[in-house]
């Protein structure tokens, strides 16, 4: 398919047409969120709802013989504003 003929000719076009669907969003910090995008601006600021976290919480100092431990964290918000300064990434959904 052309991304010309989707719309689709820079960058935040690819955010314009995710407004009101589930994207994924990947933090620093070992954060990822999944959520309904409401809004967004130049800076990446997003508005998101319906969002679920999942942070990758690593345990470096585990005495055990695999030291590295990965636990995850979830939580549901109804609503929450991104800094667009911790964005790495933004994923549309599967189209």
């Amino acid at each position: 398919m052309d991304p010309s003929s989707s719309g689709i000719q820079e960058p935040f076009d690819l955010i314009r047409l995710s407004l009101s669907e589930r994207v994924y969003v990947k933090l620093r910090g070992d954060r990822e969120l999944t959520g309904i995008l409401h809004a967004y601006d130049g800076h990446m600021n997003l508005i998101l709802s319906d969002v679920e976290e999942t942070i990758l919480l690593v345990d470096v100092d585990n005495p055990t013989p695999n030291p590295a431990t990965i636990n995850v964290a979830k939580r549901k918000m109804e609503m929450l504003f991104v800094r667009g300064d911790g964005v790495i990434l933004v994923s549309p959904p599967s189209r």
